[in-house]
């Protein structure tokens, strides 16, 4: 199929702050390298600045209360509803600070993707940039990995290292890690829309050269 037909995939995207990422993806859309649509944004925080980002580019919005939360599975049943209704083909976590559940990911098996601000399986969790800086690695990065019901685990899709100049701040850091992901993701979903990538049966990726 040419890229002049290419049908975009539809994303929905779970996110808990500012949403740059979205804002990347969203730009990277509107740019026309990127052959996708965001059909639905949801939030775990109805303060979340992100969906400000949505609103502003006319996508649907969502937002869930700690109540709801309160049940972790009764919040993703609630979710993967609203992304089945909105008929999304992948589930985009961006900055999205909680983990996703059996309702989601046996809704969307093998198509929730997450990004990782480390080279995993290096610095997992919530604090890597921090967790990477103090233990003075000299290289970190960007992963981009389908999610699984483990943290921070679950095939990777896509990597970039950083090299990490002497003398540099955290805050400079995170700074030039979130540039790569604004890069990265936006890239890594478009090999999504191609049909590049494919989960081999020993749970590792198979991503098809350029034809």
């Amino acid at each position: 199929m040419s890229d002049a037909v290419r049908t975009p995939i539809r994303l929905g995207v779970l996110l808990s702050g500012s949403g740059t990422n979205l804002q990347a993806i969203i730009d990277r859309i509107a740019a026309g390298t990127l052959d996708a649509e965001v059909a639905i944004v949801i939030s775990s925080r109805p303060s979340a600045y992100g969906l400000k980002r949505a609103e502003t580019a006319g996508i649907q919005t969502m937002s869930l209360s700690k109540e709801i939360y309160a049940d972790p599975i009764t919040a993703d049943e609630v979710i993967a509803s609203s992304l089945k209704k909105a008929n999304v083909d992948y589930v985009i976590m961006a900055g999205y600070m909680r983990m996703v559940h059996a309702p989601i990911l046996r809704a969307f098996e093998n198509r929730v993707v997450n990004l990782h601000p480390a080279l995993l399986p290096s610095f997992k969790g919530a604090h890597a940039i921090q967790d990477a800086y103090d233990y003075g690695v000299k290289v970190t990065g960007v992963t981009v990995h389908f999610a699984d019901d483990r943290y921070d685990c679950g095939p990777i899709i896509a990597q970039r290292a950083l090299a990490v100049e002497e003398g540099w701040s955290v805050e400079e850091l995170e700074e030039h890690i979130h540039k790569i992901e604004h890069e990265l993701y936006p890239d890594t979903i478009q090999l999504l829309a191609e049909g590049r990538v494919h989960v081999r049966e020993n749970g590792t990726v198979a991503v098809d050269p350029v034809a």
